[in-house]
């Protein structure tokens, strides 16, 4: 794992999908968009402190990672 990704994960305590996220440089409106929702919809989807399997589908698709890399 990048250090940059454990400092947002460990030291800023990120969530994994808003650490991944910013490590990879997509906004959310691009992630969003790559979903075909609102920004605000996928900023509740990244902000899930549970997912479920459905939103963690999503949020790895969004990202371009697999599902296992959200479990941080």
């Amino acid at each position: 794992m990048p250090s940059e990704l454990v400092d947002l994960l460990f030291d800023k305590q990120y969530p994994p999908a808003q650490a991944w996220r910013e490590y990879l440089e997509l906004t959310q409106s691009e992630c969003a968009e790559k979903l075909g929702m609102s920004q605000p919809a996928y900023l509740k989807l990244e902000a899930s402190e549970k997912p479920t399997k459905a939103t963690r589908t999503k949020l790895a698709t969004a990202l371009g990672i697999n599902e296992e890399q959200l479990d941080c």
